[in-house]
C-alpha cells in the first residue's frame, strides 16, 4: 500500500524580508541573533558576516533604544561594503515607538514584542473593565500605527513576538499566565496592522516550555483562521538553554508544528555561540525532510549480525563524503535489513560475510567480495563512476547564499 507521509505547510500570506520570502510555499528560513553590543559596529558586522556563512539566512540585532536604531546604519553599510547585503531584523521592546520608526529605515524587519511595547509596571491590579481594555487598545493604536506606517513607507517587513515571560499586566489578569494570553497580546497588534492596511507580517509565539510554546502556536493559527488572517509564523523555544538538552527541547518544539504543517522560519536559541544554533536549525529541516544542505546517512544500530565495527565504518564513509552536498548514503551492518531499509537510499555500503563489503546504486547491487579494508575506497571509484563524486574543497562553510532552497512545498 503507498502511504502519503507528507504533511501539507499552512497555506500563508507571503512575508518579504528583503530578498527572502517567507511563508506562501517558500523554503522554511533560518536565523539568528548576535550578541555583540549595537553600537560596537565592527564587532557587530563580523559576528553578522561569520552567522551567514555558516547558513544564518535573517540576522536579528537588538535596539533597546534610539542609539542601537541609528547604529544599525552604519552596520547595514559596513556590513555591505564589507562582505554583501544580508537581511537584517531590528529588535525592539520597551516604549519602542520612536526606535522602531528609526530602525525601519536601515532594517529589513522590525520586531515588536506587544507585552512590553507600550509599557507600564506591574500595578497588582486584579481586574480590568471592558472600558479599560479599549483605553488601553486606543493607547496601543496611537504609539503603535507610526511604526505601522514607517514599515510601510520603507517596505519593510514586522515580526509581531509575543514571549510567554513577558506578557502584559492586562493580559495575565485577563487570560492568566496561558497561551490564551500569548494570542490575544498577538492578536491586538494584527488587527491594528490589517485596519492600516499592512500585511507584510510574521507572528511568533515563544516560550521556555515546550508543551506551552507548542499549545500557543496551535491556538495562534487557529485564532487566525477565524479572522480571515494566514501569516507565517516563526518557530523557536525560547531560553532553551545549552547542550544537548537544549537542543532536544528545541528539536521537540519546532519539529512537531513542521510536522502539524506550522511554521515558516526557525530559530533555535542556545546559551551557547550563535553560530552554533545554525546546524541545529539546518539538522531539524533536513530530519523532516524539509530543506536538504548535506548528506543523509542512514545508519543501522548494530547488532550480532553486524559483520564490521558499525561506528568506524560510519565515520570513515562520512570523512570521505560529507562534503558531497544531496546524496543519501547508507551505512548498513548486515545482508538481513540492510537492503531493504536502504531502499531509498543512493547508494549503499553493507557489511556481508567474511570481512566483505557489498556496494549498492539503490536496491542494485553494484559490487560484492570487496575486502573490508578496501570499502571506501570502492565508494569514492563508484562515485567517480556516476559522475557524482568532487574533491573536498578547503572552504566547507556554507554561507546562507549557497544553502540549497530544495523545490517550494504547497
Amino acid at each position: 500500500m503507498n502511504l502519503d507521509v507528507t504533511y501539507p505547510r499552512r497555506k500563508t500570506t507571503p512575508c518579504r524580508v528583503g530578498p527572502i520570502t517567507m511563508g506562501s510555499g517558500y523554503p522554511v528560513v533560518v536565523q539568528s541573533m548576535i550578541t555583540e553590543e549595537t553600537r560596537n559596529v565592527d564587532a557587530c558586522v563580523e559576528q553578522i558576516i561569520a552567522l551567514h556563512r555558516e547558513g544564518c539566512e535573517l540576522v536579528r540585532v537588538t535596539t533597546p533604544s534610539l542609539g542601537e536604531a541609528q547604529a544599525m546604519e552604519e552596520i547595514r553599510a559596513k556590513l555591505t561594503e564589507r562582505y554583501q547585503y544580508v537581511p537584517l531584523t531590528a529588535d525592539v521592546h520597551h516604549q519602542g515607538t520612536a526606535i522602531a520608526v528609526e530602525a525601519a529605515k536601515h532594517v529589513d524587519e522590525v520586531r515588536v514584542n506587544p507585552g512590553l511595547f507600550v509599557f507600564h509596571k506591574h500595578t497588582n491590579q486584579i481586574e480590568y473593565s471592558e472600558q479599560e481594555h479599549i483605553e488601553e487598545r486606543a493607547a496601543i493604536e496611537a504609539s503603535f500605527v507610526p511604526v505601522v506606517e514607517a514599515c510601510k513607507k520603507h517596505d519593510r517587513a514586522m515580526r509581531i513576538g509575543v514571549n510567554h515571560g513577558s506578557l502584559s499586566e492586562r493580559m495575565l489578569v485577563t487570560y492568566g499566565d496561558t497561551p490564551a494570553g500569548m494570542v490575544e497580546s498577538a492578536m491586538e497588534y494584527l488587527r491594528i496592522c490589517v485596519s492600516h492596511g499592512y500585511t507584510n507580517l510574521n507572528i511568533s509565539a515563544k516560550a521556555s516550555r515546550v508543551p506551552v510554546m507548542v499549545a500557543a502556536n496551535r491556538l495562534m493559527v487557529k485564532r487566525m483562521d477565524e479572522e480571515g488572517m494566514s501569516f507565517p509564523m516563526h518557530l523557536g523555544v525560547t531560553e532553551a538553554g545549552d547542550g544537548m538538552y537544549a537542543r532536544i527541547k528545541s528539536t521537540a518544539g519546532i519539529g512537531t508544528l513542521l510536522m502539524e504543517g506550522i511554521g515558516d522560519t526557525i530559530r533555535v536559541s542556545l546559551s551557547e555561540d550563535p553560530i552554533r544554533e545554525i546546524p541545529v536549525c539546518y539538522d531539524i529541516l533536513q530530519g523532516l525532510g524539509m530543506r536538504k544542505t548535506k548528506v543523509e546517512y542512514i545508519a543501522c544500530p548494530s547488532c550480532g549480525r553486524t559483520k564490521f565495527d558499525l561506528p568506524t565504518v560510519l565515520h570513515q564513509v562520512r570523512d570521505a563524503t560529507s562534503h558531497l552536498l544531496g546524496l543519501d548514503i547508507a551505512v548498513m551492518g548486515c545482508i538481513v535489513n540492510g537492503p531493504g531499509e536502504m531502499a531509498d537510499a543512493d547508494y549503499g555500503y553493507v557489511g556481508a560475510a567474511g570481512g566483505k563489503i557489498t556496494l549498492y546504486r539503490k536496491r542494485e547491487i553494484v559490487r560484492n567480495g570487496i575486502p573490508q579494508e578496501q570499502g571506501v575506497e570502492a565508494l569514492i571509484d563508484l562515485l567517480k563512476t556516476d559522475g557524482r563524486w568532487e574533491e573536498p574543497s578547503a572552504d566547507r562553510k556554507r554561507s546562507a547564499d549557497r544553502i540549497p532552497l530544495s523545490v517550494k512545498n504547497s
